[in-house]
């Protein structure tokens, strides 16, 4: 978390959180949703603005964080905008280096290990890393399927709608209690 956010936490404590205006889809993409957006109707459905300035996802980025209740977040100063999710809490790039098969976030984290490799009922490929579950990017699921082929990478099947009870994390992070 950067410095500023500390500083602003311990000024201003007790900010309302945000709900609803910011979501990350499965392209590893963030998304500002403004009121008439979300009036459109639910994430993914309806976007909103995709974030395109590099400063800005990368301050997302380093202030990403999940609280006890499995919900993602961006620590925006004092405040905490949780984050829609259209499939995970990460989206993971997957590079071939010297032989080596390399994992990166979304948000440019190094992911040190892969401890499962999971394929759903669509054929997309998730891996269950110390930092979470996330979803491998489709446009680097050639070099993922050369990580399967050379036997580094063993998928196990499993069903979609049962990975973020399994693994802890919320799509839609409403307050705990509310519809």
């Amino acid at each position: 978390m950067d410095d500023i956010v500390r500083q602003a936490l311990r000024k201003w404590p007790h900010v309302p959180d945000c709900r609803g205006w910011l979501a990350l889809d499965a392209r590893g993409d963030w998304y500002m949703r403004d009121d008439r957006t979300q009036a459109a109707g639910p994430f993914p459905q309806s976007k909103g603005s995709r974030i395109q300035h590099d400063k800005l996802r990368a301050f997302i980025g380093r202030n990403y964080d999940v609280d006890a209740d499995g919900c993602w977040f961006f620590q925006n100063g004092p405040q905490k905008v949780f984050v829609e999710l259209e499939v995970t809490p990460w989206v993971f790039g997957v590079q071939r280096v010297d032989g080596v098969f390399r994992v990166e976030t979304h948000t440019g984290r190094g992911v040190p290990s892969v401890e499962a490799v999971l394929v759903d009922e669509l054929g997309r490929l998730f891996l269950h890393t110390p930092l979470g579950l996330g979803l491998v990017r489709s446009a680097d699921m050639d070099t993922a399927a050369d990580a399967v082929l050379a036997g580094v990478w063993m998928p196990q099947e499993v069903v979609l709608a049962e990975l973020p009870q399994r693994f802890g994390y919320r799509c839609s992070p409403q307050p705990l209690g509310s519809p």
